[in-house]
């Protein structure tokens, strides 16, 4: 008994050993090769705007064990609002959303809100599911995908393939890249209301499909120094004096002096007056306000 418990317990650490390997990190000696499309999970759970009216007529009405289950992830079972009767089958894929808005509303920058506005309403991706059977009004449905946490009441819409271009190469990225001349936008906030965002995240600008943006395309992150647009306290003049650590004789304003090119991004996905951008190369933190050009 004894020896087959000893065996038991072996075979699971072999097995388990396996498991890690398949997920241990790249040895130093081996060359490490960055990613040349989007994550599957960056292009579906990126959210977007739009000033177009979703389809909220399906919906997620509960699902398996709901008298204590309050949100739905991967892997759960759930019910939808229509069924066959409605044209819904096995098999059928959809996407779930959720109109989104800054609980907070604490703007970054001069003219957040009003940009925010104009790009239209934001829906969070929360996912994929999938019906695995078709009632007469009702479809029950498993989450194949989760973004985040779904609930009673979502939006259920059919499932669209997303395409993502490849990656530039980052080596190849310009500090000092001239201006492209082509339409500029602002970045007016990032995924999950932020306002601060980094390499691999998601930031929605305001140009779209009206101005001729689309996916694959990229923008140019940048900013200028003196501008006293963002809300947060800035001391004045600092792009050319700094109370205690010199002034310049000469004045300067905030555009006489050159940008700040600091990072660059893919777009996922674009509606009329907005995109979704994935930043793939940044040389400090991308904030709220910052300009993005098309390049």
């Amino acid at each position: 008994m004894r020896a087959n418990v000893a065996g038991f317990c072996l075979s699971l650490i072999f097995s388990a050993g396996a498991c890690l390997a398949q997920d241990a990190p790249v040895s130093s000696t081996q060359a490490v090769v960055p990613p040349n499309h989007a994550w599957r999970s960056s292009v579906y759970c990126a959210g977007f705007y739009t000033n177009q009216k979703v389809s909220d007529d399906l919906r997620l009405v509960s699902g398996e064990q709901s008298e204590y289950k309050v949100t739905f992830a991967t892997a759960d079972i759930v019910y939808l609002s229509k069924g066959s009767s409605q044209g819904v089958k096995e098999g059928d894929r959809f996407s779930v959303v959720r109109a989104d808005s800054d609980a907070l509303k604490v703007g970054w920058f001069k003219w957040q809100e009003k940009l925010t506005n104009a790009m239209g309403t934001h829906y969070a991706d929360l996912g994929t599911v999938e019906v695995i059977k078709a009632q007469p009004n009702v479809a029950i449905a498993k989450v194949s995908m989760s973004c985040d946490y779904m609930q009673r009441g979502d939006i259920v819409r059919p499932y669209e393939e997303r395409p993502a271009g490849p990656y530039k190469d980052a080596t190849a990225f310009d500090v000092l890249a001239p201006v492209s001349g082509k339409p500029v936008a602002m970045v007016v906030r990032g995924r999950d209301t932020a306002q601060m965002t980094g390499r691999w995240d998601t930031v929605y600008v305001n140009l779209g499909s009206t101005q001729g943006v689309k996916v694959g395309d990229y923008f140019r992150i940048f900013r200028y120094q003196g501008t006293r647009a963002e809300t947060v306290p800035i001391e004045k003049g600092y792009q050319d004096r700094m109370y205690g650590f010199g002034s310049n004789p000469k004045r300067y304003e905030w555009n006489d002096l050159p940008r700040e090119i600091v990072g660059e991004g893919i777009v996922l996905n674009v509606s009329q007056n907005s995109a979704t951008v994935l930043i793939t190369v940044t040389r400090n933190g991308v904030f709220a306000g910052d300009y993005a050009e098309l390049e």
